[in-house]
């Protein structure tokens, strides 16, 4: 396989993320933020995970949690869909100092 078709396979795929924001929304904000599957945790966030088709679609979504006023918390690319926790190397918005 060429070098170009084998860049075009590995980017094609969409990249799942885990964006968590402070706060609860109803699940009805899934279609809002492009049916993203939402998780109440029980310390009060919402988990938004599902796959983003580039990174200009991410950044759409992270517009739209500022748009809410809701504190970003964290954005974590994970492996094919797989919820996960935050593992070290993944940045935690609390820990970025502007």
């Amino acid at each position: 396989m060429s070098d170009k078709q084998t860049f075009y396979k590995k980017h094609k795929q969409h990249q799942f993320y885990e964006i968590r924001i402070k706060g609860h929304l109803d699940d009805w904000w899934s279609e809002w933020f492009e049916g993203l599957t939402l998780t109440l945790e029980d310390n009060g966030n919402t988990l938004l995970t599902g796959p983003v088709v580039d990174q200009a679609a991410l950044h759409g979504l992270l517009k739209k949690v500022r748009d809410l006023g809701m504190p970003l918390l964290s954005v974590c690319p994970v492996e094919n869909g797989s919820s996960t926790t935050l593992r070290t190397g993944q940045a935690d918005v609390s820990d970025v100092k502007s």
